[in-house]
């Protein structure tokens, strides 16, 4: 009996299914046609009026789609509902046209969602301008070496805080291959001791000023101080990475808007309490967003971050590197800094000195959810670990087919 080889094709994105229709030698109408319907995807939309969740949902039964709601939308109890927008591209994109027109509110969603699908596809190869200093987004994963010059860093605290060995460590992690260096003289650790924005300065000025003359990457400067930013971008620093995403110092926006620096935007909070997770903190980056877009940055210019470590428990740290996916539809590059933390340690069992494969693990998963930028203190071993993964992922499936 023919088994007619049935098996499950793997397609996560439009370019990936124009291959597997290509592969069998669909024509190309057929294909611009067909690809967006093998592609499954999950729409949540939150706090819906009654009235707009009714619509999305005959919508989306009239398309072959569905939408989940909250039970109670089906006997008007309810005033507000989430919704699981559950189709196919294809049927989402038709969505999205067809409410364009329509009113409550409708318009917009349309619009966002057309947005959202089109930022959930695989970016294309691109230079970002930091300052005089170009870096290629795209092509493959960065890496971004980080340079504690602070007495009291949880991994390295106290090895590169004097002028000759933060020089050579910068120099080292350039020869290793990292595309980018993140100086930070102020530790972040939980539990650590805030210095004044003068001490911090005094910290960062020589080791900046030399290696603006001496390693030829973009120089990052990890603060959320406006005044030590402004100092920084002014010596010769090429991007801002501000793990309170603009929000805790109200001049920082304007500062990187002033320089056009690239900015790094975390995620943050003092507390581990959550509504939803994922809609929290998703909504916390929309707002740094917003702030660096007010003061003229744009697009691959505000790039977002997680925040692996800060404000979450060890169960919430894991379920946002589960979902890590899920912040490309912010429409903006996605950096992830997971080195040696206390998720690694207390998920293993392990001190910080002994994190590497912990943290390597974390580095591939960040390649295979699509991540621009890792952020690690052990460059070699790093790039290494994710130049593979990238051969893996960003090679795209079918190319090597034999056929029409």
């Amino acid at each position: 009996m023919q088994s007619y080889g049935m098996r499950w094709v793997s397609m996560d994105d439009l370019e990936e299914a124009k291959m597997a229709l290509k592969e069998i030698g669909t024509d190309s109408a057929g294909i611009a046609h067909m690809a967006g319907k093998g592609l499954g995807r999950g729409i949540k939309l939150e706090q819906v009026p009654l009235r707009v969740a009714h619509i999305l949902k005959q919508e989306m039964l009239s398309l072959g789609g569905d939408a989940a709601v909250h039970r109670n939308v089906i006997v008007n109890q309810i005033e507000m509902t989430d919704i699981m927008l559950l189709g196919t591209v294809r049927q989402l994109e038709r969505l999205s046209t067809k409410v364009l027109s329509q009113p409550f509110g409708l318009k917009q969603i349309g619009s966002d969602l057309r947005k959202l699908l089109g930022n959930l596809e695989p970016p294309k190869s691109r230079i970002l301008n930091c300052r005089g200093k170009e870096l290629r987004l795209g092509e493959r994963t960065l890496i971004m070496g980080i340079l504690n010059i602070t007495p009291d860093s949880f991994s390295d605290g106290g090895r590169y805080n004097n002028l000759e060995d933060a020089i050579a460590q910068a120099e080292r992690m350039a020869a290793e291959g990292a595309d980018i260096l993140d100086i930070g003289a102020e530790s972040t650790r939980p539990g650590h001791l805030e210095v004044s924005e003068e001490d911090e300065w005094k910290r960062l000025e020589p080791i900046l000023k030399t290696l603006a003359e001496r390693v030829d990457l973009p120089l990052s400067i990890d603060t959320y101080k406006a005044s030590v930013a402004a100092k920084a971008l002014e010596a010769g620093a090429h991007i801002i990475n501000d793990i309170w995403g603009l929000q805790k110092d109200p001049e920082m926006a304007r500062v990187v808007g002033e320089y056009r620096a690239p900015v790094i935007v975390m995620h943050n909070q003092t507390e581990t309490t959550y509504h939803h997770l994922m809609g929290d903190i998703l909504t916390f980056l929309k707002q740094s967003i917003g702030l660096a877009e007010a003061y003229g940055l744009t697009g691959d210019q505000i790039i977002v971050d997680p925040g692996i470590g800060f404000g979450k428990t060890l169960e919430q740290n894991l379920e946002v590197m589960s979902r890590l996916a899920e912040f490309k539809a912010l429409g903006h590059p996605v950096l992830l800094g997971t080195s040696r933390k206390s998720m690694i340690g207390k998920t293993l069992d392990l001190a910080v000195d002994e994190r590497l494969e912990g943290t390597l693990a974390t580095s591939i998963l960040g390649v295979a959810a699509g991540v621009d930028i890792v952020r690690v203190h052990d460059v070699q071993e790093n790039r290494r670990a994710v130049e593979m993964a990238d051969a893996i992922v960003r090679g795209q499936r079918g190319v090597n087919y034999v056929g029409a």
